[in-house]
């Protein structure tokens, strides 16, 4: 009986997608986490010119899925100047330069599925795709 039990809670657990798909941060450093960078990076340097890198504020991957928080910056830390951005005119209606990126992996690289960078919202709530995603991915 025991054994059925058993054998039942673990197809129940490995059935249940949530918990197949958990979300999990890259490690820093790793392969992955420089693929999904560097997925990123020509998102913003064509708006607000090249090089930059990347403060990760939240950076979650479910399945062929990833979600990622960034503050764009010059290397060394230096500070972007939204008036030599392509944002000059808009600065004033954004939240900085945050930058928020869903991908998807697909033909061996990671694809932004949908971005945005500045937003004063949640601009992912009431999305029909947002609300498909892994748990966890998205913050609440």
């Amino acid at each position: 009986m025991r054994a059925a039990l058993a054998l039942v809670a673990m197809l129940a657990l490995c059935a249940s997608p949530a918990l197949a798909q958990s979300a999990r941060e890259p490690a820093r450093g790793s392969a992955e986490r420089s693929a999904i960078m560097d997925a990123i990076r020509p998102l913003v340097e064509v708006r607000v010119g090249a090089p930059v890198e990347f403060v990760v504020d939240r950076l979650k991957v479910a399945g062929p899925w990833a979600f990622a928080i960034v503050n764009p910056q010059r290397p060394g830390g230096g500070a972007i100047d939204l008036a030599t951005t392509t944002f000059a005119e808009n600065a004033e209606y954004m939240d900085g330069l945050t930058t928020y990126v869903l991908l998807y992996q697909a033909y061996d690289r990671w694809n932004v599925v949908d971005q945005a960078i500045g937003p004063t919202d949640a601009f992912w709530y009431g999305d029909p795709l947002y609300e498909r995603l892994p748990a966890g991915l998205v913050p609440n």
